[in-house]
């Protein structure tokens, strides 16, 4: 399996030397942001890794390796091009063996972080069971790819475009524990409160790190869902946001948009219609999962040398 991995200098060293490193995935460079701001929010993000103590390792699939950490051309290469590939577990054979350009998933970086020995994964939120799944069996693969892959994975909850009832069963009946930090509530990535809770509230990194170093201690594979709130400051009123994800949800189902090209189409027609507030709060909560991955990365380090 190394001899698909190709870590970057920093990586590279920051693996030599023993440091806590915290994977970010590429699909939202390539497909959840528009040009420049994706690229923009990528650089930042890494810093405020960088800034917290930690090493950024942006994921992405280049010329038939596994890219565990970008250059800064790398970046604009997947802010820029079409033909980026968004690669779920199922794509990466194809994609690699190819030589294609690939944008990861959540659930292919959590894939390639285990593979690259990292056990904390920042993104913005993760998938879920689709509206409607009952009839078009629509559930994302991130689901199942928490469900047997070892990686922690720092989110904003789910996108109100889904049904995050059904999402939170679906991780029950897997043994998908979900983590809610600074309050008992699971959030709905725009917003603080989806109307659900999370299964347990743990609000320091401490705590985070002593959970999932058990829980892996114990055997029990698989990841943890560590849903960290949008900032108050920067969250959209759920009214407002769910109105507007309902409209959207109906121009995509009559435009018969389905299947990968659902999420990006949503996000784009929800940033139209929030006159790009949406966009502002999608950067926000990003940088706010930064953080708190970030501390979650140095937790674990000290957790396990002190274990």
């Amino acid at each position: 399996m190394q001899q698909f991995l190709l870590y970057s200098p920093e990586v590279a060293a920051a693996r030599a030397a023993g440091k806590a490193i915290v994977a970010l995935e590429s699909t939202i460079i390539s497909h959840g942001m528009p040009y420049p701001q994706n690229v923009q929010m990528a650089r930042e993000v890494e810093q405020i890794i960088r800034d917290a103590g930690a090493v950024p390792a942006t994921i992405a699939i280049i010329d038939g390796k596994i890219c565990i950490g970008l250059s800064e051309p790398q970046l604009e290469l997947l802010g820029t091009s079409p033909d980026a590939m968004k690669v779920s577990r199922r794509d990466l054979p194809f994609v690699l063996a190819q030589r294609k350009l690939g944008a990861t998933t959540v659930a292919a970086t959590m894939i390639c972080a285990e593979l690259a020995g990292i056990s904390v994964f920042v993104t913005g939120g993760i998938g879920g069971v689709h509206r409607g799944a009952e009839t078009s069996f629509d559930i994302s693969a991130d689901l199942q790819e928490l469900a047997r892959t070892s990686v922690a994975v720092v989110c904003a909850g789910v996108k109100s475009i889904l049904d995050i009832g059904l999402t939170l069963e679906y991780l029950e009946t897997y043994g998908v524990p979900v983590v809610s930090v600074g309050q008992r509530g699971f959030p709905a990535f725009f917003t603080r409160e989806s109307g659900f809770n999370a299964d347990f509230q743990l609000d320091t990194p401490a705590q985070q790190a002593a959970f999932i170093h058990t829980k892996w201690q114990l055997g029990l594979k698989g990841g943890v869902v560590v849903s960290n709130p949008v900032p108050a400051s920067e969250a959209m009123p759920k009214a407002e946001i769910d109105a507007i994800t309902e409209q959207a949800l109906q121009e995509a189902g009559a435009q018969g948009i389905t299947g990968k090209q659902v999420t990006p189409f949503l996000l784009s027609r929800i940033k139209q219609l929030t006159d790009g507030r949406s966009l502002a709060t999608n950067i926000a909560l990003v940088k706010n999962n930064a953080r708190c991955g970030a501390a979650l990365a140095l937790a674990l380090a000290m957790h396990a040398q002190q274990n």
